[in-house]
């Protein structure tokens, strides 16, 4: 039996998951419905997909009892009162990255998902590439020893876009683009609370990070490096070094295809879309939708691969970069 999907939300990335699923199988994934701010709006995005449903409200598509997870892929600063909505109506949600604003939102979204029983995930959908998958089964075979440093780097000029620079629309670089990075190097330690944390940046008139970089040291005298910026091209690659050797993630490191190990280089292709992406690589967003359908058909309310734990952590990191670096948000007020 398919799982039936709902998408809430039709901007830009909701289209990408749209376009993904339909690389998997229909008998696997099927969006029977899709809610927007507005009904035009709603009707448009199920014109243009398919879809049988449309709503002008959150509420409505709360309500549809057809529905077996909700793609939340709503603006970052709604997550927690969407989410909300979502997760006391008993329904299980993916919630697109980053999971809220701070460790204090998220808080309230698990503590939601506990008290009603239903299946949360944080879309951070590099984990369930298969790169990262493979990278994940690299480390624990010991291909390259023990780990002692992990760099992972992250820039794509964005300075035109409102939505990363307003304070007002959660803007900055850490919450829109290191959170990839950072989730890399929790990835790479699996969820280890780091010892210390060193964030230094620039920020933009806006009161939001332009530039960051953040040092991690773990335990035994491993350390991480994180840079991104909204402000400049970077690499846009990651590198795990150890005692034995290196794996390095090509660009983009985020949604990767290719795979150096050692040296040698492994390709992992992606399907064709069958409509344009608005952002690189989207067809990937598949993998990340079949995790959470297995993770249903076993009766779980989290997934391994972006556990709960992690989201919390990676959050709390995130908060503490933050305040060192000096950018506050609205919903940082006690």
């Amino acid at each position: 039996m398919a799982t039936r999907w709902g998408i809430c939300g039709a901007g830009k990335i909701s289209h990408d998951f749209t376009v993904a699923m339909k690389t998997l199988p229909p008998g696997n994934h099927q969006i029977v419905a899709v809610a927007a701010r507005s009904l035009e709006h709603a009707e448009e995005f199920a014109k243009r997909h398919g879809i049988s449903k449309a709503y002008g409200s959150y509420e409505e598509l709360a309500k549809d009892p057809g529905i077996d997870i909700i793609y939340l892929g709503v603006l970052h600063t709604q997550h927690l009162r969407v989410g909300l909505l979502f997760l006391n109506a008993k329904r299980s949600v993916l919630c697109e990255k980053p999971f809220a604003m701070n460790s204090k939102e998220v808080k309230q979204l698990i503590s939601a998902a506990r008290e009603n029983d239903v299946f949360l995930m944080e879309g951070i959908w590099s984990r369930c590439f298969p790169v990262h998958v493979e990278v994940c089964r690299l480390l624990s075979e010991g291909t390259v020893g023990e780990v002692k440093v992990v760099k992972a780097y992250f820039g794509s000029p964005q300075l035109h876009i409102p939505r990363a620079v307003e304070r007002e629309l959660g803007g900055g670089a850490l919450l829109d683009i290191g959170v990839y990075c950072l989730q890399f190097v929790l990835m790479v330690f699996r969820g280890e609370r780091p010892e210390s944390i060193h964030a230094t940046g620039v920020l933009l008139d806006t009161g939001v990070d332009e530039t960051m970089a953040v040092v991690l040291k773990f335990s035994r005298n491993r350390m991480a490096l994180c840079c991104f910026s909204i402000a400049a091209a970077l690499p846009n690659d990651a590198t795990i070094s150890g005692t034995k050797g290196t794996i390095r993630i090509p660009s983009p490191m985020w949604c990767p295809t290719h795979l150096v190990v050692n040296g040698k280089e492994r390709e992992y292709p992606l399907p064709e879309p069958s409509l344009p992406l608005n952002f690189t690589n989207s067809t990937g967003l598949r993998y990340e939708a079949e995790e959470v359908r297995q993770c249903l058909l076993k009766g779980l309310k989290e997934s391994s691969q972006m556990s709960l734990a992690d989201s919390s952590l990676l959050t709390e990191i995130m908060d503490e970069a933050r305040r060192q670096v000096g950018v506050v948000f609205p919903q940082d007020s006690p």
